[in-house]
């Protein structure tokens, strides 16, 4: 049985990592619209040529233009049997206009996984990671530090290890801010649709996150892949 999922969470939460690992274990497509924005402007289709001149200006993407470009990718023929859901919907519009297009399509989400981690950690956590500048690889000092200090470990790269400017403490700040105006009322949202899972990350590992994740997909009928 396909399952329509939905991920949740604050910067940093660890729903990217969690969403790659059930998509991995239950054959379902890993959705996240940075990809999707990525794909677009790689290709130079119509709709990342639009998105092309809201990043170039300095600008958000409108809600409008990133729920076209959603709805687009989960109509496709390896959407059919369910998909992951990471970092959509960021806000109430959003949140509702996926339900219309679903509900055209004659579907809805089924779950919706709220990955739930402190502020303090979160900041603790983004604080502490690092981008090779080369070739992208991500560390954490703490969690997954490379073997030599401040060098990708990736073989044949080598490359400097960075802070990136949005896993500075104050950048991760007003991240949180802005989560918790916009993106957090979700949560209530699907609350009140009966279909949200509240998963506690603070203090946890990520295989502990992915084992309650597991029971919460059985419970919805979701099978893993042979």
């Amino acid at each position: 049985m396909g399952v329509r999922i939905v991920m949740l969470g604050g910067p940093g939460a660890g729903k990217g990592t969690q969403a790659k690992r059930m998509a991995e274990a239950y054959g379902l497509p890993h959705i996240s619209t940075g990809d999707i924005f990525r794909a677009h402007l790689k290709s130079g289709t119509p709709l990342g040529l639009q998105v092309r001149q809201y990043l170039d200006s300095g600008g958000l993407v409108p809600d409008a233009l990133t729920c076209e470009i959603v709805a687009d990718r989960i109509v496709q023929e390896d959407c059919a049997n369910g998909f992951i859901l990471d970092g959509f919907p960021r806000s109430l519009p959003q949140a509702e206009e996926l339900r219309r297009v679903l509900a055209a399509l004659g579907s809805g989400i089924d779950v919706a996984i709220n990955v739930d981690v402190t502020d303090e950690e979160i900041i603790a956590r983004l604080c502490s990671r690092r981008s090779c500048g080369t070739c992208g690889a991500i560390y954490n000092l703490k969690f997954g530090p490379p073997k030599r200090a401040g060098v990708c470990d990736v073989d044949g790269c080598g490359g400097e290890l960075i802070q990136r400017i949005d896993d500075q403490e104050d950048t991760i700040r007003e991240r949180l801010r802005v989560y918790h105006e916009t993106t957090e009322p979700i949560i209530g949202y699907y609350d009140q649709q009966g279909i949200l899972k509240t998963v506690s990350g603070t203090g946890a590992k990520p295989d502990a996150v992915f084992h309650k994740i597991e029971e919460i997909l059985a419970s919805a009928g979701a099978a893993k892949v042979s």
